[in-house]
């Protein structure tokens, strides 16, 4: 991991100095790599009003993955958030250590591997109970990876504003019913807020990705169940959703079947996707008590 310098003495309003983000792009010869899901927002009205989704930024704390060439990056400088990129492709770390330049005291850049981040580490230098928020649009290939990892990880942001393939998107927020609900659904339901905010053509970025794209913003619950219940509720929807054609007797058998959804008060004939978040919270909680 390597962390941008920035000089000292820049003007607070440095966005104004900068090159519009297509001169940068063809002026460093900087194309999307398919390897990192690359797909550039660079229209800025549109990362303002990620931005604006995002809520009061005003001297918030806020870590974007996937900044890319700093379009969203500078949309959030503008609303006056304390920025710290991550950002696998060293290539971009020219654009963004110039970015941080000209915001020396509110934007740190590292180029790095968010999977791999210690944001605990990162947060150290930052005043005792500082909490951060996560706003990015993140690289289609690791979405959904980095937002389990920010829900059950041993660190967590107080919201997230993310941007998704509208598929997993729609995942996030489904209700029980329909076929888009699932494992993810239940998981950051059940520690979220979820609310789908935006969708976003193919068109919107570059270059157009074979899908179109939607931010979701999660705010975490104040009464999140605590960390054995979730490791149950992993278990519990594993199982279910693994098999979701197949009653949850069936689905469930390995972890007690009928008798698991009698003691959760859960109707053992049906399917996974018709079992509402608190159904699954139910099951998680018989199982653990049936295996303590």
């Amino acid at each position: 991991m390597t962390l941008a310098t920035p000089s000292k003495g820049a003007a607070p309003d440095g966005l104004a100095e900068l090159r519009p983000l297509r001169d940068t792009l063809a002026r460093l010869g900087l194309t999307a790599d398919k390897r990192f899901g690359q797909h550039f927002l660079l229209d800025l009205n549109i990362c303002r009003k990620i931005a604006r989704i995002a809520g009061t930024l005003e001297d918030q704390v806020v870590i974007e993955v996937g900044p890319g060439p700093g379009g969203l990056t500078r949309a959030l400088l503008e609303a006056g958030a304390e920025v710290i990129t991550v950002e696998k492709d060293a290539r971009f770390a020219p654009v963004l250590d110039d970015l941080a330049a000209h915001f020396p005291s509110r934007l740190t850049a590292l180029t790095a591997d968010a999977l791999k981040l210690d944001e605990n580490a990162i947060l150290r230098d930052y005043p005792a109970g500082r909490s951060a928020r996560v706003v990015s649009n993140l690289p289609y290939n690791v979405g959904t990876a980095l937002l389990l990892k920010w829900l059950m990880g041993p660190w967590r942001p107080t919201a997230m504003t993310l941007m998704f393939q509208k598929e997993v998107a729609l995942r996030i927020v489904a209700p029980a019913g329909g076929s888009e609900y699932g494992r993810l659904s239940v998981i950051a339901q059940t520690l979220c807020e979820t609310r789908l905010e935006m969708e976003l053509p193919a068109r919107a970025f570059t270059p157009p990705p074979k899908v179109a794209s939607a931010v979701v913003n999660l705010r975490l619950r104040d009464n999140r169940p605590d960390d054995n219940l979730v490791a149950a509720l992993e278990t519990v929807t594993a199982a279910a959703f693994g098999q979701r054609r197949k009653m949850l007797r069936s689905a469930l058998k390995p972890l007690g079947g009928e008798q698991l959804c009698l003691a959760a008060g859960v109707d053992a004939n049906g399917r996974a996707e018709t079992i509402p978040v608190h159904g699954f919270l139910a099951l998680a909680e018989a199982w653990r008590e049936q295996n303590a």
